[in-house]
């Protein structure tokens, strides 16, 4: 019989980390964080201070051994992605870990084939817009006809710009900004076009304000479109450089209509007249942005682990997702169409 609470051990407390396991700890109710892991002694401060998760761990090897431990949370480097979920199934716990799955597409296949060996384990890569309530009910939509046959999404994730250019540090491990940003709308495109196969992409892209970004083959606003095999299209926009906010906006075009999600990306239902004219504040950030949307993810996550329920996505998803960022990169940086 499964254990009515899932026990946690939660993996890298930065600032998206810190944020699930508040969740984790705080929201879901079937959920037990049990431990944290990092190699940065005041995360583990502040987990036992803020959180009382005193049993803290440097090395993840320890975590993985920490008695009752049915789970691992992995919010790590990306480029820690793919060893660190073998090595939780290889000791038998349930993985979730934040998008992408790797920037390496042998080892997104090297995660399948050992998820393949475990298939008592849940397995789940954080696509959180998915979990969305606005972008959940528009796939219910198009599943049951209301806009005919889709053909083409049209996305974008922009940031809004940081003159710090902190996220400079990240540049040289993230991907670039199609898989660092981008991989989220390929998830979407994927989803609600009914996940066809890609065919051929094309992509550009131009460092507006963070010339920086050069040095490590990546830009701070790009472009991309991607072709799939049964005809359908879509076209993605990533940029580091909104000054209003950040801004997730997504088009569904199909034979009967047409749908859109985030079309205006306003913080709150206030409107504010005054001499400016009539406008709303906007999200600051993605996080206030998908804010519900994060719990309801950890949410299923702990469900599916406990064996209520199955996952609404698949590890396969994610592969599909990192296999497309990589070649719109690629047909950046090369200046051509990459064929599949």
């Amino acid at each position: 019989m499964s254990s009515p609470t899932l026990k946690v051990g939660i993996v890298g407390l930065g600032r998206l980390g810190q944020r699930h396991a508040i969740n984790l700890a705080q929201r879901v109710p079937n959920a037990e964080v049990v431990a944290a892991c990092s190699p940065v002694p005041a995360e583990l401060d502040w987990a036992a201070s803020q959180l009382g998760i005193t049993t803290g761990y440097a090395d993840y090897d320890a975590l993985l051994a920490h008695p009752g431990l049915d789970a691992v949370f992995l919010v790590t480097p990306t480029s820690l992605h793919a060893d660190q979920i073998i090595a939780a199934l290889r000791a038998g716990k349930h993985v979730f870990c934040e998008k992408p799955l790797s920037l390496d597409l042998a080892d997104c296949l090297k995660v399948e084939a050992e998820a393949a060996r475990h298939p008592q384990l849940t397995i789940m890569i954080g696509f959180v817009r998915r979990f969305d309530a606005s972008y959940h009910d528009a796939q219910q939509k198009i599943a049951q006809g209301l806009i005919g046959k889709p053909y083409l999404v049209r996305s974008q994730t922009c940031d809004q710009n940081d003159p710090s250019g902190a996220f400079m540090r990240f540049a040289p491990t993230s991907g670039g900004i199609f898989l660092d940003c981008s991989v989220h709308d390929i998830d979407l495109a994927r989803w609600l076009l009914g996940n066809p196969a890609p065919k051929r992409v094309y992509a550009s892209g131009t460092n507006a304000i963070h010339t920086g970004l050069q040095a490590f083959g990546d830009v701070d606003n790009g472009l991309a479109t991607v072709e799939f095999s049964d005809g359908s299209m879509a076209s993605f926009m990533a940029s580091r450089t909104m000054a209003h906010g950040h801004e997730t906006l997504t088009e569904v075009f199909g034979t009967g209509g047409r749908l859109a999600v985030g079309s205006n990306p306003r913080l709150n239902r206030v409107e504010i007249s005054d001499a400016h004219g009539v406008r709303n504040e906007c999200t600051p950030d993605f996080y206030a942005r998908f804010t519900d949307a994060f719990l309801i993810e950890a949410q299923e996550f702990t469900d599916a682990a406990l064996g209520r329920r199955t996952l609404s996505l698949t590890l396969h998803d994610a592969t599909e997702a990192t296999r497309i960022g990589l070649a719109m990169t690629q047909a950046m940086r090369e200046a051509r169409p990459v064929e599949f």
